[in-house]
């Protein structure tokens, strides 16, 4: 894996676990008891974006760190990735 194919596979992974991490402990308006007129009662009451973007930097480096691992270290070769479909032909 060189660097550009480092920051991609960090980017993906940020962002999907973004999406992941931005629904915990999300209460929409309706939960809350006060919906502001003009928007659907499933609209998030008190959308606080700070910690959570610092949770996902960090759980997606978590995520970053095991898989940069494999690939480098050697894990999981090219060999046994050709093979790999083998499992599912029989």
């Amino acid at each position: 894996m060189n660097l550009t194919g480092g920051i991609v596979l960090y980017a993906v992974l940020w962002f999907l676990t973004l999406f992941i991490v931005v629904l915990i402990g999300q209460r929409s308006q309706a939960d809350a008891g006060e919906v502001v007129p003009g928007t659907p009662a499933g609209a998030p009451a008190d959308f606080v974006i700070g910690p959570k973007l610092i949770w996902t930097t960090v759980i997606a480096g978590v995520i970053w760190a095991v898989i940069a691992w494999v690939i480098l270290g050697g894990v999981i070769g090219r060999e046994e990735l050709e093979r790999f479909d083998l499992i599912f032909r029989g």
